[in-house]
């Protein structure tokens, strides 16, 4: 009797500890992989039609590392490089191939956005049949890239691409990218030009947590894009000030309403976008304040951010000197962070 009441002893102790014991933490989600700061780059240069004429070079790979940042966003205007048959040229991938290679041999993550928003936009039938094209060769392609390699499958959606025309599209062009991609992250977001106004619109499958919802920001428009001569009524804009208490509070007011979008439909968000026009006359320290004042907001509300961009407009990096705009990147990366 006395062996069987040790024995149940021994027993109960036993137990009690393995339900006191912690639990090992879960691994974090596929979809939780760091994303943190980010720069677009190569959108505009020359190096996509001659390798010699290119601004970034090899080594601008691990000055962005160095310089803070943790991912690059590219901008690929593939459709210029597709033959009559929609067939990708060898000396496109050869240039994507090598961006790949070098941003993660210089430990960045790269985002690789189809960049034709425009094309898109005017004729959506062109837009499904050359966006299909694209990521039937660019998905198998990088089937076997490591989990830092991400996918966006369209910047800005707008226009005739509304939000129900894109709600339709896109899963079709999802349905690509999964044949052979199952389980890599893939950057979406919503239509006029992936505002935050308009993220509610947007219908990601519940099913796919591998989602990354985006958006962008140039918020007061008047003031980011002011002497924009891409911006026909942005063109003789000039003297619009920002970095007052109430345009603070509407910056913050802006991305509690996203924040408040991203955790009812429990989904990882980046700003895609966002900086102002450096060739508009304003202020560098109004510029720099606007610029911190965006990337602190973003990173209060646990958002990815991806600055617009290195070089060509809203400058971050110097091609003449071969240094930063270091004001701008201060601003972005402070030294205590």
């Amino acid at each position: 009797m006395l062996k069987k009441l040790v024995a149940s002893l021994i027993a109960l102790f036993f137990s009690a500890t393995a339900v006191a014991a912690p639990s090992p933490p879960a691994a974090p989600p596929a979809q939780q992989l760091e994303l943190r700061r980010g720069v677009n780059v190569l959108g505009y240069d020359p190096i996509w039609t001659d390798p010699a004429k290119g601004r970034f070079q090899q080594s601008h790979f691990a000055e962005i590392r160095r310089g803070g940042f943790d991912f690059i966003r590219v901008n690929l205007h593939a459709f210029r490089h597709m033959d009559a048959k929609n067939q990708l040229t060898p000396a496109f991938f050869e240039r994507l191939d090598w961006i790949v290679k070098n941003a993660t041999a210089a430990g960045l993550s790269v985002i690789l956005d189809e960049h034709d928003f425009n094309a898109c936009a005017n004729d959506v039938e062109t837009c499904r049949t050359r966006l299909s094209a694209f990521w039937t060769q660019v998905a198998p392609r990088y089937q076997d890239a490591p989990p830092t390699v991400l996918f966006e499958l369209l910047n800005e959606p707008h226009a005739k691409l509304d939000a129900d025309t894109w709600n339709a599209l896109f899963p079709e062009i999802l349905a690509i990218v999964r044949q052979t991609n199952p389980t890599r992250r893939i950057v979406i977001g919503p239509t006029q030009w992936n505002s935050r106004e308009k993220l509610h619109t947007l219908k990601l499958p519940a099913d796919d947590p591998n989602i990354v919802a985006t958006f962008h920001y140039y918020d007061p428009f008047s003031f980011t894009h002011q002497g924009a001569p891409w911006v026909e009524e942005m063109k003789t804009v000039k003297g619009v000030t920002w970095g007052s208490g109430a345009d603070r509070a509407e910056l913050a007011a802006n991305f509690d309403k996203v924040a408040a979008w991203s955790k009812a439909n429990n989904r990882q968000v980046l700003l895609g976008e966002f900086g102002a026009y450096d060739g508009s006359g304003t202020p560098t320290a109004m510029r720099t304040a606007y610029t911190e004042a965006v990337a602190r907001e973003a990173e209060r509300h646990g958002f990815a951010w991806a600055y617009w961009q290195f070089d060509s407009d809203f400058i971050l990096w110097d091609m003449k000197k071969k240094g930063w705009v270091e004001p701008i990147r201060k601003a972005l990366i402070p030294a205590a962070r």
